[in-house]
């Protein structure tokens, strides 16, 4: 069935994805600013409302569709996105050391049946008391200007949310119980919507162990890491290598004074991984990163992207938790390596990791081209 998240909410996506669904995003474009109602939680159920019915009146199929808009409420004042960062000092100031509720509206639009269910979830949020220095440092990350209320529980941040009353998932932006629940009302089961398991490359055992010897060894994992470092922006700390494989290039790039974690799908290549890389990798999907948005400063994919039927889902995934000025450091055009050494003309301009082909597909997510290096070793 066509599942429809109608909303732009980089933190919705996730959360749904976390919980076994690949929606499709369809944005409503609707104009938040000039809506008003008579509480905050009306506002933030006449949104999601709006937002919904927007992007149903654009589909011409079976669709359900799901519409949700935050709003956060102190003192009977409704805050959504603060938009600047004037605003969002000033809204801080105002929150510190007090509690708010944080309203997140539902609507569900089944056009199979024209159902149109409303809901709205609640949730407390008590607030640690910041000093001016910490509400401006916060600011100056960018991260409370784009989200409802000026804050996030799941991102930078978190560390200035001391509690929570409810659901955690509806601060972030989405209540899963509450969705559950609606989703049922219109016949449909929420099994039903777990995306499912695709193939992946895997290796075993004996292909693990031999893997490293095939792919020239330390000498090319050196070249590859000395390649990325130059590329990675001055200053930066949390470093992401997916399909680390058997860690390899990132024990090089923790030799260079970085900080790296390695997510991989593969069991025997973790198990190589974890040595080299002990307490810093993980089983993940490049799609679904149990990372927090806009917290990473570089995301490496060395030899992956050629491996896939597309690239999309993981370039929006790293778009998802890169900061503003963070990097994507990939390979490109993996099975051409060998004629750009000769000096020769590519011949896989339509594989997945096409180098013309990657740079249209990102720059929809925001991703652009700035920079390029090489790294000698065999392929």
């Amino acid at each position: 069935m066509r599942f429809v998240l109608a909303s732009q909410s980089p933190a919705r996506l996730q959360t749904l994805r976390s919980a076994g669904i690949e929606p499709e995003v369809i944005v409503s474009g609707v104009d938040e600013d000039n809506i008003t109602a008579d509480s905050p939680g009306e506002l933030a159920r006449l949104l999601a409302v709006m937002k919904a019915r927007a992007v149903v009146a654009e589909l011409d199929d079976h669709a359900t569709v799901l519409g949700c808009d935050s709003v956060l409420e102190i003192d009977g004042v409704a805050y959504g996105k603060p938009g600047t960062p004037e605003v969002a000092r000033e809204r801080w100031r105002a929150m510190r050391g007090k509690s708010g509720v944080l309203h997140t509206g539902h609507c569900l639009f089944d056009t199979n049946s024209k159902q149109e269910l409303r809901e709205l979830a609640s949730t407390k949020v008590y607030f640690a008391d910041l000093t001016d220095d910490e509400i401006d440092a916060y600011v100056a990350t960018g991260e409370p200007l784009v989200v409802a209320g000026s804050f996030t529980v799941d991102g930078i941040g978190g560390p200035f949310v001391t509690g929570i009353e409810g659901d955690y998932h509806n601060v972030v932006g989405l209540s899963l119980p509450l969705l559950r629940t609606m989703l049922a009302q219109v016949g449909i089961a929420w099994p039903s919507l777990w995306a499912p398991v695709k193939n992946r490359v895997d290796y075993n055992e004996s292909e693990a162990a031999r893997y490293d010897d095939s792919r020239g060894g330390v000498e090319r994992a050196q070249a590859a890491a000395h390649a990325v470092q130059s590329l990675l922006p001055e200053g930066s700390r949390r470093v992401l290598e997916l399909a680390v494989g058997t860690g390899i290039v990132s024990a090089e790039l923790v030799a260079l004074g970085n900080l790296v974690h390695g997510f991989d799908l593969s069991t025997a290549m973790l198990q190589h991984a974890k040595v080299r890389l002990p307490g810093h990798v993980a089983a993940a999907d490049a799609t679904r990163l149990p990372v927090a948005d806009r917290r990473t400063d570089a995301v490496i994919a060395i030899w992956l992207l050629h491996l896939l039927d597309d690239s999309t889902p993981i370039l929006a995934e790293v778009a998802r938790v890169l900061r503003p000025g963070g990097v994507f450091l990939t390979t490109t055009e993996k099975n051409d390596a060998t004629r750009y050494a000769e000096g020769r003309e590519p011949n896989s301009t339509r594989a997945p990791d096409a180098l013309t082909q990657l740079v249209a597909e990102a720059a929809v997510h925001g991703l652009v081209l700035d920079g390029a290096t090489s790294f000698p070793g065999p392929t």
